[in-house]
């Protein structure tokens, strides 16, 4: 039966009414009104448009793509269906991660087979003759012929770009940058179109801080402690390339609203041992990093270690002007500076074993221990009508963290092309301890100590299925169940010294301690089909069940809801040439806040200003449209986006001043679900061959950002953008140098707005060793001694301006080497677990 309303929590509280498109009675005849469509139109699984003849038959050719040397699969080779004479291609089709292929509607004659994969010599098959129009042809096992041997004796015929735009996402290919070399994956991040990185490592897409970061399609505890850090602690020779999802399908957990951001890491799909050492030294860094692999017939073992450090140093000055009654004003004004030292450990082992030719078992473990200690001075002049308070707090904070990730898959080929099963599982922890001391000084004289300690755990465990069935030689159904169970915890306590000669004592009103459990059990459906050649849709549904536990003793809250959400999505494409495409996308995303956000605890570490969650917050929902052009032009690329988003419930930071006394404000900033969120935009990326050895690439995102709060009578609007730029050139004899340059413009909020920034990269790198190694030396902001972020708010209580200067020029020499002798061994299916969840915050407050 189908309801207007979806069934109301468990709890008692209504669930808003959803949009049409949302409502389980309408998507349900949609999916119905799609199937029955999709079975009285005839389907087709090329995408090359053939002449008349190709198309009149119902004859089938098949067969299996292997490779001579090792007999294993070569995957998603290209096969092309020739006349029996010349070159022309009639038609198409693409093999798949099994080395499957099938090409249909093929009319009764004599034809020709070609067959490529980049790595192996060409084929081609003569005379393959089909005596009728419903013939059926089967190649049986087709033997290419590897063209790698040795490692240091390969010869590249063809680049990948940069960057490419795929059907369903964008890929930058990170390991084709020389800017990147000894540099992090914040340093990547900042060069991926549609992306924006400051440099706190904070992280958008288009203009939207809602993304979710996985690596290698999983979700990560070293991500979810803390992104900014976590994000220095990979380092960019590791990463093969970063695949950005503007409009996941329904496969893809609904959380995200703005899209998914997926780090690639490097790993040999070669027969044999090899591996990889790096090292880089710099003013702001230093690491050290190796791999080592190896594939012997049905085992592969893939390892990893590394060390790094990084140092760095910023300063910061505010003023808030806080307006009293009777026209009078009191002003705080605070400067401070700080530096940074750390670094960390990290590692990786993981096994891929061949149980039989159609079952493959995977086991793998990522772990690592950062740390890093800050030392911090700020001094707060608060004047008051009636006089000032002067004083300096020298803060000294301690930060560590263990993170382990335990990954579990099986996948069972079945018979049929596309049709598989498979059992995924993770296990992530991490173990958080962090503690300060602070001193505070009035007039050289220490009056007050204070110091921190805190204990925070963070587990999850997460177990899916998914199974993929054909339907016909285009349509495939998709289907799968999955559950997340999440255990947070934390236990902060603070001792104060008032130097009054007892000692320190506990300070139960500013100590936290909470338990939060959070459960999601979803289940999906999709089903993606072509429609005469050039016309492919995608389309689908999920259903999301959310639970969430809160035990916040501290404060002596509960905190008990469930709800319920089913999410749409629909992705058109139309071949308009074979390199041309238009794409028309919608989803429906949602953004369940994280515990930093709902923790009520009340953080007093500045007593003028202070933070505190909203345990009350309820899950944003977002409705995203998209219509892309992709193009390709001889050694030219295009791609264009119009986007909207609309969050009708966005969360936003509200600041407000509270009197402390007549003439003394304290300034408390929370969060609440009083937002209109809607963006309008445009983004285009290109990339060209200005001469063979000089390649040009560019993005740009402008966008229009709308805010608007009728609970607190406040909106505000405007224009944005950013872009990034690179070059590269190559020298020859192995000498080439990269340029790349990233600029963000200010950015609107409900309250007020933050100042833009730039950030560029030279580089220079020379290959060596017969290219087995290379040496490369880049400059960041060499011309630019500090980056600054500006910072303006606005209200009827008060008047804030910040300014944070970040030190950030720097050199860095970097060596890598490879070794190894390997024979081309293609890839198993890679399947994993996206918990793409979670709106994140950052910093303290538990």
């Amino acid at each position: 039966m189908c309801a207007d309303f979806l069934p109301a929590p468990a709890y008692g509280a209504m669930v808003p009414k959803p949009t049409l498109l949302s409502r389980p009675c309408f998507y349900a005849r949609f999916l119905l009104l799609a199937a029955a469509l999709t079975a009285a139109l005839p389907v087709s699984a090329q995408t090359t448009p053939a002449p008349a003849a190709a198309r009149t038959g119902s004859g089938r050719l098949t067969g299996v793509v292997l490779s001579a040397g090792t007999r294993k699969p070569v995957e998603f080779a290209t096969v092309a269906l020739l006349e029996a004479t010349g070159d022309k291609p009639l038609d198409g089709s693409m093999g798949d991660e099994r080395g499957r292929f099938t090409v249909g509607k093929i009319a009764a004659g004599t034809y020709r087979v070609r067959i490529s994969f980049v790595g192996f010599e060409e084929k081609t098959l003569d005379n393959v003759q089909f005596a009728t129009d419903n013939a059926t042809v089967d190649l049986g096992e087709v033997l290419l012929q590897p063209t790698v041997r040795q490692l240091g004796e390969v010869k590249v015929t063809g680049e990948r770009e940069l960057v490419e735009n795929k059907v369903d996402r964008l890929v930058y290919n990170a390991d084709k940058d020389a800017t990147n070399a000894g540099g992090t994956a914040a340093d990547v991040l900042q060069k991926v179109p549609m992306l924006a990185v400051d440099i706190n490592g904070n992280l958008q897409m288009r203009g939207s801080s809602n993304v979710r970061v996985l690596v290698n399609g999983k979700p990560s505890a070293i991500m979810a402690s803390n992104l900014a850090e976590a994000l220095k602690q990979i380092p960019a020779d590791q990463i093969k390339s970063v695949e950005v999802i503007t409009s996941p399908s329904a496969k893809y957990d609904a959380e995200g609203s703005a899209g998914i951001v997926n780090i690639v890491m490097k790993k040999n799909n070669l027969e044999g041992m090899n591996g990889t050492a790096a090292a880089s030294a710099g003013n702001r860094g230093t690491n050290v990093n190796g791999s080592l692999n190896s594939r012997r017939g049905k085992l592969g073992i893939s390892s990893s270690l590394g060390q790094n450090i990084f140092y760095n140093v910023a300063t910061s000055a505010s003023t808030r002007t806080d307006r009293l009654p009777g026209d009078r004003q009191s002003v705080l004004s605070q400067r401070g500076n700080f530096t940074n030292l750390g670094g960390g450990v990290f590692g990786q082992l993981g096994l891929d074993y061949d149980l039989t030719p159609k079952d493959a078992l995977t086991l793998s473990g990522r772990g690592n221990h950062f740390q890093f200690t800050q030392d911090r001075t700020q001094r707060s002049l608060y004047t008051l009508p009636a006089g000032t308070d002067d004083f300096t707090r020298d803060i000294i904070t301690k930060n560590r963290n263990q993170n382990l990730d335990l990954n579990f898959s099986y996948t069972r080929t079945l018979p049929r092309p596309r049709q598989e099963l498979s059992v995924l599982a993770l296990h992530t922890v991490n173990r958080g301890r962090s503690d300060y001391d602070l001193s505070q000084r009035r007039t050289e004289r220490e009056d007050y100590r204070e110091a921190s300690l805190n204990d925070n755990r963070n587990q999850e465990t997460t177990i899916q299925a998914d199974y993929a069935h054909p339907t016909d030689s285009t349509g495939t159904v998709e289907l799968g169940l999955k559950t997340i169970l999440r255990a947070v915890g934390s236990n902060y306590q603070i001792d104060a010294d008032q130097l009054d000669g007892r000692g320190p004592q506990r300070q139960p009103a500013r100590s936290n301690e909470f338990d939060y459990f959070q459960q999601v059990y979803s289940s999906y459906l999709s089903y993606g089909f072509s429609l005469r050649k050039t016309l492919s849709f995608k389309l689908g549904g999920r259903v999301e069940h959310t639970r969430i536990d809160g035990n916040f003793l501290s404060s002596e809250t509960q905190l008990q809801r469930s709800y319920t959400n089913l999410v749409p999505s629909l992705v058109a494409a139309w071949d308009v040439t074979p390199s041309q495409k238009l794409k028309l996308s919608y989803t429906r995303r949602i953004q369940r806040p994280d515990i930093y956000y709902l923790n009520p605890y009340v953080n007093l570490s500045d007593p003028r200003n202070i933070t505190s969650g909203n345990p009350d917050l309820q899950a944003e929902l977002s409705n995203a449209y998209e219509l892309g052009y992709s193009g390709f032009f001889g050694k030219n690329s295009l791609n264009l986006s119009l986007y909207t988003r609309q969050t009708n419930n966005a969360i936003e930071a509200i600041s407000r001043t509270l009197p402390s006394s007549d003439s003394t404000r304290t300034l408390f900033t929370t969060y609440q679900n009083v937002a209109r969120n809607a963006t309008y935009g445009l983004s285009a990326y290109g990339s060209t061959k200005l001469t063979p050895k000089w390649s040009l690439s560019g993005n740009a995102n402008f966008y229009y950002l709308w805010l608007r709060s009728e609970a607190l009578q406040l909106a505000n609007g405007g224009l944005m953008y950013n872009f990034n730029l690179s070059s590269s050139y190559q020298f020859g004899k192995g000498l080439s140098a990269q340029f790349n340059g990233f600029f963000n413009s200010p950015r609107t909020e409900l309250q007020g707005r933050s100042a833009g920034y730039r950030t560029y990269t030279l580089a220079i790198k020379k290959e060596v060793f017969d290219k087995k190694g290379s040496i490369a030396v880049g400059l960041i902001n060499p011309f630019n001694r500090r980056l600054t972020f500006h910072q303006e708010l606005d209200t009827p209580q008060f008047a804030y301006v910040s300014d944070s200067y970040f030190y950030n020029r720097q050199i860095r020499l970097t060596f890598n080497y490879k070794f190894g002798s390997l024979d081309t061994k293609p890839a198993r299916p890679v399947k994993s677990i996206r918990n793409d969840d979670l709106k994140q915050g950052g910093g303290g407050n538990g």
